[in-house]
């Protein structure tokens, strides 16, 4: 099901600063999460498995079915919500995961999809929501009071927002020395730039769901977009530095003035 990706100079050699050893593989499907059996596969390619668990009172009895199996033993690698690109530290090195829709992908926003799979692997950061949240999932779930899908949806985008808040620092910085990544990723947070602008007037005509602006402003986040309120209270060093903690006082406070 993999085979493993050339990768372009630049990308090589962003790979090796940020990332070094880190396999990188094309899947010969799309998925959301790879079928156990397949996801050993990897086992060929890396040097080891090491699949996590989780403990189950992190997760609301009525959590999604997908969520209760990627917190239990079962070998879980990606999630709904990832994206084109996953990355996963369950293999001994960490793997970078293109799914087959990757060959329809501009190149360049691919390229940066890759960068930006790097850069989080540097950042030491979980390579999911749960355990970037842990027992503190409860606490949001508590906080929203939304459906268990909307619940996933909203922790994912914070999680995300999060991650966001760290790399842009780094790609920033990428100007002079990867231009092309740079560019990739400035284009990208220019095509988002318009959508996020309309967000508060789309909300409150019910164009878009409050649930799906908090996806849309997160990644935002990672290209260092202004946002409007109550989003830009996530574009900030203590939610940096406080991470699950901040996200779920934001959440408490949102929802609570969204409920009055």
């Amino acid at each position: 099901m993999f085979q493993k990706r050339q990768l372009s100079d630049e990308l090589r050699a962003v790979r090796d600063e940020y990332a070094p050893e880190t396999l990188v593989v094309d899947a010969d499907a799309d998925f959301e999460t790879i079928p156990p059996a397949a996801a050993e596969d990897l086992g060929l390619l890396a040097d080891s498995l090491d699949p996590a668990t989780y403990p189950s009172e992190w997760i609301p009895e009525d959590s999604p079915v997908l969520l209760q199996r990627y917190a239990g033993g079962t070998f879980t690698i990606g999630m709904p919500g990832d994206g084109t690109i996953v990355w996963t530290r369950q293999t001994s090195p960490p793997t970078v995961i293109a799914k087959k829709r990757a060959e329809g992908t501009p190149e360049a926003f691919l390229e940066f999809l890759f960068a930006e799979a790097f850069v989080q692997i540097h950042l030491d950061a979980p390579e999911h929501f749960l355990p970037f949240f842990g027992e503190r999932y409860r606490e949001l779930d508590g906080a929203v009071s939304l459906t268990p899908a909307e619940l996933y949806q909203v922790a994912a985008a914070l999680y995300e927002g999060w991650l966001g808040v760290q790399s842009r620092e780094v790609f920033a910085a990428f100007e002079d020395d990867y231009p092309d990544l740079y560019d990739g990723w400035l284009d990208a947070g220019t095509r988002l730039e318009g959508r996020i602008e309309g967000l508060p007037g789309e909300v409150a005509r019910g164009d878009t769901s409050f649930v799906d602006a908090t996806e849309l402003a997160c990644s935002g986040l990672k290209h260092a977009l202004e946002l409007p309120a109550p989003f830009a209270a996530l574009d900030t060093t203590a939610y940096r530095d406080h991470g699950a903690a901040y996200a779920v006082r934001w959440a408490e406070k949102t929802f609570a003035a969204l409920r009055d």
